[in-house]
């Protein structure tokens, strides 16, 4: 009888192999790298399996850019962001009493996956995501009242169709409630 090995390779997940297309990509444009290394490069990141050959891929390129992480709080009040602001990889929103509007509708999204944490006690809260994005709402918890959002269904080009970020969003909702919704435009 064999035993399994104490250290399984870790597997690659669509979202690492975005990454790695995006840097190679980019190192590409920014003359790091020829086009043949880049086709090279890519097919070895495109059949991957494990994250060592992920690694092996990536190796000589220049450090991409850190994954960024901001943080909005308000005890009460307001808390807005809208038209063409920045958004972070990692967003973390906090409010005990007050109202949150995040519309990313216009936003400068660079990261293919977006992770919005939710910390939030009473009042109402809306998200206006992309047109085309995709939305994750597994790793959220509503208290007294159930989330409002409806998915798009996946239309060719249109939402939740190739090109669109994902957005995560997670934490906990309190007594208020969220509405998240897609970009009309």
């Amino acid at each position: 009888m064999t035993s399994p090995p104490e250290n399984p390779p870790s597997l690659v997940s669509e979202d690492d192999r975005d990454t790695a297309v995006r840097r190679l990509q980019d190192a590409y444009a920014e003359g790091h790298i020829s086009h043949e290394e880049m086709d090279q490069r890519l097919h070895t990141v495109l059949t991957a399996t494990t994250h060592d050959e992920l690694v092996s891929a990536l190796a000589s390129l220049p450090a991409g850019p850190p994954d960024t992480t901001s943080t909005i709080a308000a005890h009460s009040g307001r808390i807005r962001r809208r038209g063409p602001w920045r958004v972070p990889r990692t967003l973390k929103v906090e409010s005990a009493f007050g109202r949150v509007h995040l519309d990313l509708s216009r936003a400068v999204i660079e990261h293919p996956v977006v992770d919005i944490e939710l910390r939030l006690g009473t009042g109402r809260a809306r998200i206006t995501v992309p047109r085309d994005a995709i939305v994750d709402v597994e790793g959220l918890q509503t208290g007294w009242k159930d989330l409002r959002y409806k998915p798009r269904p996946p239309l060719p080009g249109g939402p939740g169709g190739p090109g669109g970020p994902k957005i995560r969003i997670s934490g906990a909702v309190g007594f208020g409630r969220l509405k998240i919704r897609h970009a009309r435009r």
